[in-house]
């Protein structure tokens, strides 16, 4: 915690002229080429230092930590008051008004940094287990405050620190994966829907499990006939495939890559009663060899990781859309449906309309589209801050070529 005494004792980060309205406008972020460096020097300051920002007329905008070494150089805690133990632990507990009232059960993302006003943070809840995410210097600097409010709020027998993001690189932060209470010996549950799963926290993928797909993955059981043959693309601890199974669905093989991902999938079977079949193997490779086999899907879920992770990758990702989607149609019945995913902020909703649009040319498909989904909202979107909205997922129908 700072040793300044009031927030009038913080340095000042002074604006550049104009380079305010978008902050005024509710973003949080400031980038250094917005800092007038000659009035206050981004040198003076260490890395998670907090601040006072100010526009070039002197009008206070907030207070911010401070990072020099990141191209987002300061964000906003849309706050006069010092970010101690019991400020976060009442941010903490606005945060948990909306979940407990979007939620049965305490499983859900907890806090979705900007959108929470917590920039940086990102906590999940799996019942008595929390899993932290600290992506910034600035929250790094509070990590401590931060426990202690998580603490004072829902006192959870297990907290892991899985800060492993790749944000933390740009950040100069270490990569640090460890438990600083109740370290699990075994895999953590998690009730979507009333359905019971178990995944990995530590080893898992980002947080141990994907939230903000629940509201996609229960839109698609309104497209589960009984009897249907479901592929789930990038398959993971298998949410798609066994929650498809459990509503009907005769076959459900489930693809991935990672050996423990499939072996996570058949546990989630077991657990629910019902099963899946598991291909291994690079999501590309597989259904290629799949069509070479003449299979046939009713319906097929792609979902896969972050093609696009930085601006320059859009060319290549959008390229990778068109080729995952065209693949998987070719696989399509009749008359089947298609769930296609994105999570990569940098690719618009209309980019990837237009690649899956694409695709459905290059494998002689006709495409409808009939709905779209987007995250859970326990992943609420700031309405000033674009970035905190990233996820999409299209619902299709694909038929043959009309003549």
């Amino acid at each position: 915690m700072p040793e300044s005494t009031a927030p009038a004792d913080l340095p000042a980060l002074r604006l550049k002229r104009n380079e305010d309205r978008r902050l005024q406008a509710g973003h949080l972020w400031v980038f250094s080429n917005e800092v007038d460096i000659v009035q206050t020097p981004l040198v003076k300051f260490g890395a998670g230092d907090l601040a006072r920002v100010v526009a070039h007329n002197d009008k206070a905008l907030g207070l911010a930590y401070v990072n020099p070494q990141s191209l987002i150089c300061a964000r906003l805690l849309q706050t006069w008051q010092l970010p101690t133990a019991s400020w976060f632990a009442a941010r903490l507990r606005l945060a948990l008004g909306l979940r407990e009232r979007l939620y049965a059960a305490p499983h859900y993302r907890w806090v979705y940094g900007e959108s929470d006003g917590l920039p940086g943070l990102v906590i999940d809840r799996f019942g008595d287990t929390c899993v932290v995410q600290i992506a910034t210097a600035g929250m790094q600097r509070l990590q401590s405050e931060i426990l202690q409010a998580i603490d004072q709020v829902v006192k959870p027998r297990s907290v892991l620190l899985k800060n492993d993001g790749s944000l933390r690189a740009m950040e100069g932060l270490p990569v640090e994966v460890q438990w600083v209470r109740g370290a699990l010996t075994g895999p953590a549950a998690v009730i979507e829907e009333g359905m019971k799963f178990e995944v990995s926290l530590a080893e898992g993928q980002k947080t141990g499990w994907f939230f903000d797909q629940a509201a996609n993955r229960r839109l698609l059981m309104r497209y589960i006939r009984k009897g249907a043959r479901v592929l789930d693309v990038f398959s993971y601890a298998g949410a798609w495939g066994v929650r498809a199974a459990a509503s009907g669905a005769a076959q459900v093989m489930c693809v991935d890559s990672s050996a423990p991902a499939l072996q996570a999938a058949q546990r989630n079977a077991e657990l629910n009663g019902v099963k899946l079949e598991l291909r291994a193997g690079d999501a590309f490779d597989v259904l290629e060899t799949l069509a070479k086999e003449g299979a046939r899907f009713d319906v097929i879920v792609v979902d896969p990781p972050a093609f696009a992770k930085r601006k320059k990758d859009i060319p290549t990702a959008l390229g990778a859309y068109k080729r995952i989607n065209q693949l998987a149609m070719r696989l399509l019945s009749g008359e089947g449906i298609l769930v296609t995913c994105s999570c990569s902020y940098h690719i618009s909703a209309d980019e990837f309309q237009t690649a899956i649009a694409k695709a459905a040319r290059a494998a002689g498909k006709t495409l409808q589209i009939l709905e779209q989904g987007g995250q859970a909202a326990d992943h609420p979107v700031h309405p000033a801050i674009a970035e905190t909205r990233y996820l999409k997922a299209f619902y299709c129908r694909v038929i043959d070529a009309l003549v």
